[in-house]
């Protein structure tokens, strides 16, 4: 049994716990994105959320004041206490913040089988870059993302921003867009995910999926929407949800983009600045 329109298998009987997924990232105040985007799409997608929290940011829908990162043993206390218990069948990380802690989640990683030569697939949405293009994380952070945690990833999903942050490649057309998925595959995942939404030219949103041999290029409607805060957040979270539930990483991809689709189609305005997408849509009972 299917879930209309969902491609995911419906939701186990209560009396049996769902699927379990594990978000690593920093918590956004306003509810957009972070954590805070990622349980939504969980919940949305029948799969039971757990979160280390890696920071507190001071944010709203007109952007982030302040943060304050969490010690990196905290962060990594969370993810043993978790799997040690409750178990994890995939996880994604978000904003890591510092070199230090993404050293420590690589390593809690290892310690709880969790990333591509352990039990439990990892999504990695490297949050390098800002929504105008401006890098998040000094250089020494950027290097352990390329050094330490894409190794571990089964599948990384970096917009164009980030892409030209990690790897100097410039995309601009599709061509490039190849290149840049060849340079990522090179540090170390298994899968790379080139997302399009930044090649504004293009009147269609192309997301490139490479696993070091094949290209797969997945095509969808470019929407005109103001509200897009949390995007990269909950396509990673969908792609996280349906591996969780046991699809192969292409399968996982195509449902996070057909999700992240209808949530940005059916975003809403919040506050004075920019809105988030929605998850909502898949919880309405006529669809």
């Amino acid at each position: 049994m299917t879930s209309a329109g969902a491609g995911i298998p419906a939701q186990a009987p209560s009396n049996t716990a769902p699927p379990t997924a594990l978000t690593i990232a920093g918590s956004d105040s306003g509810g957009g994105a972070g954590i805070q985007a990622d349980l939504r799409t969980f919940f949305a997608c029948g799969v039971h959320g757990m979160t280390a929290i890696t920071a507190v940011t001071v944010q709203n829908s007109l952007g982030v004041s302040g943060f304050a990162e969490l010690d990196a043993e905290v962060v990594t206390a969370q993810i043993g206490a978790v799997a040690g218990d409750i178990g994890v069948a995939a996880a994604k990380t978000g904003m890591l913040a510092t070199a230090e802690i993404i050293s420590a989640v690589a390593s809690a990683c290892d310690d709880v089988h969790i990333g591509r030569s352990g039990d439990a697939p990892l999504v990695v949405d490297p949050v390098a870059a800002s929504m105008h293009g401006d890098s998040l994380l000094r250089e020494e952070a950027l290097e352990a993302v390329r050094s330490e945690l894409f190794p571990r990833a089964t599948v990384v999903t970096p917009n164009l921003d980030e892409v030209r942050l990690l790897t100097g490649v410039q995309v601009h057309s599709a061509l490039q867009q190849r290149d840049a998925a060849i340079a990522l595959h090179e540090l170390g995942p298994a899968w790379v995910l080139v997302k399009g939404g930044h090649m504004r030219g293009d009147p269609k949103c192309v997301d490139l999926l490479y696993d070091g041999t094949e290209f797969v290029e997945l095509s969808g409607p470019r929407f005109d929407a103001p509200n897009t805060h949390g995007g990269g957040d909950t396509l990673a979270a969908a792609i996280t949800a349906a591996l969780a539930r046991g699809m192969p990483v292409p399968d996982a991809v195509a449902f996070g983009k057909r999700f992240i689709e209808r949530a940005v189609a059916e975003s809403y305005p919040l506050g004075k600045g920019i809105g988030p997408v929605s998850p909502f849509w898949r919880l309405a009972p006529e669809r």
